[in-house]
């Protein structure tokens, strides 16, 4: 890599009267491949490697990014963000970062497993074989290695290495005039042996099945109000979009409002109750061999565990620098950004509902007409994260604590408080889920897990 060049970027900015500065050196190498019904469509190998570089001049905010990575180039566009940072600091809105502790660390996660191309390519045949007898199937699988070095002009230097590996599928089955869709994703902080840990044959081939059952026998619902218990997956996309989305602070200060949306969260809403006693909400970025998994972020900060929600109660929102300092707090280690040509923005990592103290059984047995939502094919939310709906994939539903006839794409539409305060019993087990965050202009995409365990809504209205 170019730390030298790093270290040198981080001087020439100092020497041109930048008050603070950072730069995120970054090498990122990735192999994708693509089938679609079974043909290979893509098959890429990229390696990138580039400089971002944030800085603060007159209390404004500067961003440049670079991929040529040679001294005077780097001295003439660092020349140039300076002039034009101290022009726009006579109009522009002024910037303050929080103090920090400043950190020196290096830290690695290596990949088990690294097959070549063949390899890599004859186990994504393998998977398709499972679901060859689907009418429309779509795998993508992508594995990619990041390098940072990170230099701050307050002392911070950390150096990680991060392997992530990737599957997507989306599958479309047809009956008659009648279809139904699933996409999934699995993730993980590892190299190819994760492709074990997944048991994908096994779950692929138990997954159609249950489609092709959905499909055949499904049947619809009256709609009303009845009890619901979401599984993990659903439990984990209520979570994101619902409680991760609008505790972030710069939706909250109204940053985001033009290219992420914006939040029905206020900034003096930490201690106000939007659930039950049932729900605690947490984010940690720590959890090894998870997909949202750091140790610092992209700004210096060391990352920790946050709780969102504690019984039912906002208990903090996710911060970087920027917002900490509006908010007199200290960073809660929530910056990334998703390549060095990518400013740091607020995002979740993995964000997760606790597990109560319920087996799974207790928790249908006390239902005596409601709901299973085992799976989603759709969901949507508004920009404030308030009124939002889930439509299922697989379903059933349950009769006197059983499950019983499956049910063909029921609907959840429900606000956020209603969800959250519907919940009164959490089973034990838990299950992740990896997804791409999007957010951002130029958009970023992030990776991250969602999940918690079985959860159950008393009375909400589904169709």
């Amino acid at each position: 890599m170019y730390e030298d060049l790093a270290d040198f970027s981080l001087k020439y900015l100092r020497d041109k009267g930048a008050k603070y500065a950072e730069v995120r050196l970054e090498e990122s190498s990735s192999n994708d491949f693509v089938l679609k019904n079974g043909n290979l469509e893509v098959a890429s190998f990229s390696e990138i490697t580039g400089l971002g570089i944030r800085f603060t001049v007159n209390d404004t905010l500067g961003f440049l990014n670079i991929n040529l990575l040679e001294k005077e180039k780097i001295k003439t566009i660092i020349e140039k963000a300076i002039r034009v940072t101290k022009n726009s600091s006579k109009i522009g809105e002024k910037t303050k970062f929080s103090e920090e502790k400043a950190y020196t660390a290096k830290y690695a996660i290596k990949r088990k497993l690294n097959e070549n191309p063949d390899d890599k390519l004859k186990k994504i045949f393998e998977i398709d074989k499972i679901i060859k007898n689907v009418d429309n199937r779509f795998i993508s699988v992508d594995d990619t290695l990041t390098k940072k070095y990170y230099i701050n002009s307050d002392g911070s230097k950390i150096i990680s290495e991060i392997p992530r590996t990737t599957l997507f599928y989306f599958l479309t089955l047809l009956h008659g005039k009648k279809s139904i869709q699933r996409h999934f994703m699995h993730g993980s902080t590892a190299g190819y042996e994760c492709f074990k840990d997944w048991n994908i044959h096994e779950a692929l081939a138990k997954e159609v099945k249950a489609l092709t059952d959905n499909l055949k026998n499904g049947i619809t619902i009256k709609p009303g109000t009845m009890d619901l218990i979401t599984a993990p997956e659903v439990t984990g996309i209520a979570v994101h979009e619902s409680c991760g989305h609008p505790l972030e602070a710069d939706r909250i200060l109204g940053r985001e409002g033009a290219q992420a949306g914006e939040s029905f969260v206020k900034r003096d809403m930490v201690g106000e109750k939007i659930g039950s006693e049932s729900v605690n909400i947490y984010d940690d970025p720590t959890m090894e061999g998870s997909y949202g998994y750091y140790l610092y972020d992209d700004e210096g900060v060391k990352a920790r565990k946050k709780y969102l929600q504690k019984k039912g109660i906002i208990t903090e929102f996710l911060q970087n620098r920027q917002t900490a300092f509006e908010f007199n707090l200290k960073s809660n280690g929530s910056a990334r950004a998703s390549a060095f040509d990518r400013e740091p923005l607020i995002r979740m990592s993995n964000t997760l509902v606790e597990p109560g103290n319920f087996s799974e059984t207790e928790i249908f047995e006390d239902v005596k007409k409601g709901l299973y939502l085992k799976s989603f094919m759709e969901w949507n939310i508004d920009d404030k994260r308030w009124q939002q709906k889930y439509v299922g994939s697989e379903a059933y539903l349950i009769e006197n604590g059983k499950i019983t006839k499956p049910v063909i794409a029921p609907v959840l539409e429900i606000t956020t408080p209603a969800l959250w305060s519907s919940v009164d019993a959490l089973s034990k087990k838990m299950e992740y889920f990896a997804g791409p965050c999007g957010k951002g202009e130029p958009l970023q995409s992030m990776p991250v897990y969602m999940g918690g365990p079985h959860m159950r809504l008393r009375g909400v209205y589904i169709r």
